[in-house]
């Protein structure tokens, strides 16, 4: 998958994973993609550690794997910013 479709692919799960967390109001469309893009890093690696396929290419599985991975980033940048 090239760079463009990883662009898309993050910003799509990046936008989804900060509604489900609730921090779709101090977002924006650059924070979205980034959040996305790790979150797709982090979602494979979770995959495969639980025997799965991570990212396989542009489809809709590796935008629910990029989702799972970009709620994970969230739920934990979320709980250290309430710890300090």
């Amino acid at each position: 998958m090239g760079i463009i479709g990883w662009i898309i692919i993050g910003a799509l799960a990046g936008w989804v994973a900060s509604i489900i967390t609730g921090n779709d109001q101090r977002m924006g469309a650059g924070a979205n993609i980034v959040v996305g893009i790790v979150g797709g890093f982090i979602g494979g690696m979770v995959m495969n550690l639980l025997g799965g396929s991570g990212i396989t290419g542009f489809n809709v599985w590796s935008l629910f794997v990029a989702i799972i991975g970009a709620v994970l980033l969230l739920w934990i940048t979320n709980a250290v910013r309430r710890r300090t």
